[in-house]
């Protein structure tokens, strides 16, 4: 599989994926550290928003998450895979489910269910080895729950922040749909149907959802 190339959703050849990356194109600047800085930005730039739900091939572009404030799980990742794959690092989509068990009053009461499928993260391959990583809650987003903001130092795993500061259970992972090549979208479109039916199984040709 080649985890390198420019496609309809990772289409990091548009000046927008371009002006991401202009600050880390710098030939002396090492792979490791490259993946730090946007990770970073992505994470933080954009504000983690779960309650607009797309099934618009359109808006599932890098380039379109590009010219947004905000995005969920798996826009952030895309971005930050599309900003990977354009200084040639490989990088893929991996996604998952999980259970949210702080602040999850709202997500109950839009998703009926504290669980959040699919879960986007970022499979990064950096020194010969594959790495996950998750871009998707800001930083602002996480001191507002007492959670420590995922770090990344490119060399370790970073997608999973089981416990906030007192020690309560945060978040868990309760299925894993593996990685993909590329933007699987109907396989999420079947997905949250299956999970949400109530939502977003209508039966008409809706695409946007804001909850």
């Amino acid at each position: 599989m080649n985890y390198l190339t420019t496609t309809y959703y990772f289409d990091f050849e548009d000046a927008s994926i371009q002006k991401l990356i202009a600050s880390v194109k710098d030939h002396t600047i090492s792979n490791k550290e490259k993946a730090i800085t946007l990770y970073n930005k992505v994470r933080d730039d954009w504000k983690y928003d779960p309650y607009n739900i797309s099934f618009s091939k359109e808006n599932f572009r890098a380039s379109t998450i590009a010219q947004k404030s905000s995005g969920n799980c798996v826009e952030k990742s895309i971005l930050l895979i599309a900003c990977l794959r354009a200084l040639k690092i490989p990088a893929r989509l991996h996604l998952g489910k999980v259970k949210n068990h702080i602040a999850v009053e709202r997500l109950t009461e839009k998703f009926g269910s504290n669980e959040l499928t699919p879960h986007g993260m970022v499979n990064v391959y950096l020194n010969n080895k594959w790495l996950k990583l998750s871009p998707a809650f800001n930083s602002s987003l996480c001191r507002k729950f007492n959670v420590a903001p995922l770090e990344f130092d490119g060399e370790n795993n970073s997608f999973l922040q089981q416990y906030n500061d007192s020690g309560s259970l945060f978040m868990e992972y309760t299925a894993d749909y593996g990685h993909f090549e590329d933007v699987p979208l109907a396989f999420m479109k079947q997905n949250v149907k299956e999970h949400y039916p109530h939502i977003f199984d209508t039966g008409e040709n809706i695409t946007e959802f804001k909850l």
